[in-house]
């Protein structure tokens, strides 16, 4: 069975669910046994890019992916806004003002570090037990909560006429289009998203991730595995503790370790190349976070 990460460049009109079932098919395409499949963090159909697929004891860490560091590149039309915040919805504001490349390269740095933002109505954020776009769907006024999140880095790439193009490094939980809306709105205009590309996730860049296509490819071929990054592949910033088989076998009952000479936080334990466990010491104690079933 597989173990580990395939980075999908995930193509415009895709949903991350999609995304997962074309891996599923894929895999016995491969003749691979049946394997958990799970996402690192959805990615909306209008967008395209990097999208994480976990594989088999990867799934275990998805979560992490979620929390992790993402950036995006993504072009601005001025002058109108939707309600859906991108080209899909419909026009609800509109503008004559077209700001210069100056007037918004002035204002980069107010949305640059911490910032408080609405996200969009349309979103799967749950309000009051329902998904958001459900609800606008439906025609229901939606109050979104603003949410503090970080934009690590925000950068002009391009402007024209109507349009301006961005990259931005931003923390879970940021939407932009909810960064276009309020950066066209600071400009005494309105806007919307026409272009969204995730460029990368955490660890994982454009440089690691391969088309629907190529996948497929490669299924028929039965040469999955050249695809398949190692699990460890997602920890790439947490650092390594070998232990031993015996240490290891403690480890994979869940059991703690005293006395191994261990940084504070986090680590990744390992028997040789083989992953036992996301483990957690604060100086004598190593705790098991996360075990991993894999074979040696």
């Amino acid at each position: 069975m597989l173990h580990g990460w395939i980075i999908l460049d995930k193509p415009v009109g895709l949903g991350s669910t999609q995304a997962v079932s074309a891996v599923k098919r894929a895999l016995r395409e491969a003749g691979q046994p049946k394997t958990k499949v799970g996402h690192g963090g959805t990615l909306d159909p209008l967008a395209s890019g990097v999208l994480p697929i976990a594989l088999g004891e990867a799934t275990k860490l998805a979560g992490r992916m979620l929390d992790a560091t993402k950036v995006y590149d993504f072009t601005v039309r001025f002058g109108a806004q939707t309600d859906t915040l991108d080209t899909e919805g419909k026009v609800v504001a509109t503008s004559n003002v077209r700001p210069t490349r100056g007037e918004i390269e002035a204002i980069l740095p107010r949305f640059t570090g911490p910032i408080e933002q609405v996200p969009p109505a349309y979103s799967a954020l749950k309000v009051d037990g329902r998904r958001a776009y459900d609800l606008a769907r439906a025609g229901e006024e939606v109050e979104m909560k603003t949410r503090a999140v970080t934009v690590h880095t925000l950068d002009l790439l391009d402007a024209g006429a109507e349009e301006a193009t961005f990259a931005a490094t931003v923390s879970k939980g940021t939407y932009i289009r909810s960064l276009a809306r309020d950066l066209a709105l600071t400009l005494n205009s309105v806007g919307h998203v026409t272009m969204l590309r995730r460029t990368r996730a955490g660890p994982f860049g454009l440089e690691q991730a391969i088309s629907l296509d190529f996948l497929a490819e490669l299924a028929k071929a039965r040469q999955l595995t050249r695809t398949v990054l190692p699990l460890d592949a997602g920890l790439d910033d947490i650092p390594a503790l070998p232990v031993t088989p015996d240490q290891a076998r403690l480890l994979r009952h869940g059991q703690a370790l005293f006395g191994l000479p261990a940084k504070p936080g986090l680590s990744l334990a390992k028997d040789g190349d083989v992953p036992v466990a996301l483990v957690e010491g604060d100086g004598a104690t190593i705790k098991v976070v996360r075990g991993f079933n894999l074979n040696e």
